[in-house]
């Protein structure tokens, strides 16, 4: 499986457990994990762990989205790109081996597919002011 198409499945995932209490992540992970036919047992370990690994640094990486956007809180971000937001800041400070510049590409990529009109111009402006 390609890194693009893992990043979008870890996407997917982060935007899922926003709908869910916090105490319910591991088990939409779990189902989450389990629903991916296409992926073999390598690809799910990696997404498995990327994914905890973000949950375990959530407010940390809220922090620092909230300190990069201007007038933008994470409480009041739609779901798509705060959940790419996460993603890309998250590969950004915690994960070695991915250039900053393919961790803000790779979200912009997204957010033209996932979101709104204007949803990957502000992702870039965020992740741009942070880095």
């Amino acid at each position: 499986m390609s890194r693009r198409k893992i990043r979008e499945l870890i996407f997917k995932m982060i935007f899922r457990v926003d709908f869910y209490a916090e105490e319910e992540w591991t088990g939409q992970l779990a189902l989450f994990l389990d629903a991916l036919e296409e992926a073999g047992e390598k690809d799910r370990a990696y997404i498995e762990q990327k994914v905890t690994d973000i949950f375990a640094h959530l407010k940390e990486i809220d922090g620092m989205i909230d300190g990069s956007a201007h007038n933008w809180k994470t409480s009041r971000m739609a779901k798509v790109e705060l959940s790419l937001l996460r993603l890309a800041v998250y590969e950004i400070r915690f994960e070695e081996g991915i250039p900053t510049g393919v961790a803000i590409n790779e979200a912009v990529e997204l957010a033209k597919i996932y979101g709104e009109e204007n949803s990957a111009s502000f992702v870039n402006g965020v992740l741009a002011r942070m880095v």
